[in-house]
């Protein structure tokens, strides 16, 4: 069975202000969508119930990040329970602004990865490399150290609830972009090591999205690509053009 292509808007800590959300979601509740493609959005937590609640029912909210208890003295956090009580189906885990400003390893995204899928939520999760770790021939030897720290706590049958995100480091928020060539063979080679460490049928059926600097005039041309299943779209979700990016498939 193909794999669902996936568009994932990812607002991070925009927009500012109520008004600009709800001139972002005007854009997407008239545009004409691609049926055919999974469509899933991220705003900050604070809009996600109202936004939740105005989107269009065919797309779907995402929480930016989750902590790996239910509740508790975590003061800032948000737990997997209450995505769940708020019928947001979807995490982010594992961005690369995660790890490097917020001191995130592997293993912690790890164990909250598994607390959500417990909770029965979808994650996005996120791996890859920074430029230096590119420029060394090193992107693989990351991006599987990333994975594994995930593939040791997760059970085979969770994988059917996770779509994995390869975002190059390099390519976040600096309008440099991957080579469709070079995201298909990282794309590849992900797939590989989930063949080798989970399954071949996990590793055929996961979806392996690229994020870094995605726009309507690249996205067709990786949207091409083999074992590139979709996207995660930063700053372009936020603008008209994500309109473009969510129908790349479309001919």
């Amino acid at each position: 069975m193909p794999r669902q292509f996936f568009v994932g808007g990812n607002f991070k800590m925009n927009p500012v202000s109520r008004g600009q959300k709800e001139s972002i979601i005007g854009v997407l509740n008239s545009a004409d969508l691609d049926s055919t493609t999974e469509i899933v959005i991220a705003p900050p937590s604070l809009y996600l119930i109202p936004l939740k609640d105005t989107v269009r029912s065919e797309i779907q909210v995402s929480a930016q990040n989750c902590y790996h208890k239910d509740s508790g003295a975590f003061t800032g956090e948000i737990s997997p329970a209450q995505l769940v009580d708020a019928s947001i189906p979807y995490v982010i885990l594992g961005h690369s602004e995660r790890r490097t400003l917020f001191h995130e390893t592997s293993e912690f995204i790890a164990q909250k990865t598994k607390a959500a899928l417990n909770a029965k939520l979808k994650v996005i999760l996120c791996v890859g490399e920074t430029l230096p770790e590119r420029e060394a021939g090193q992107t693989a030897e990351v991006v599987q150290r990333q994975l594994q720290a995930v593939v040791d706590v997760l059970q085979e049958s969770d994988w059917s609830a996770v779509v994995i995100a390869y975002e190059p480091v390099w390519a976040i928020g600096t309008g440099k972009v991957a080579t469709s060539a070079q995201a298909q063979e990282a794309h590849l080679d992900i797939r590989t090591f989930l063949s080798q460490k989970v399954s071949p049928a996990v590793a055929e059926n996961t979806r392996i999205i690229y994020g870094g600097s995605v726009t309507a005039a690249n996205c067709k041309e990786l949207s091409t690509q083999l074992d590139v299943d979709g996207f995660l779209v930063g700053g372009a979700s936020l603008k008209p053009e994500f309109v473009n990016i969510i129908n790349a498939r479309r001919n």
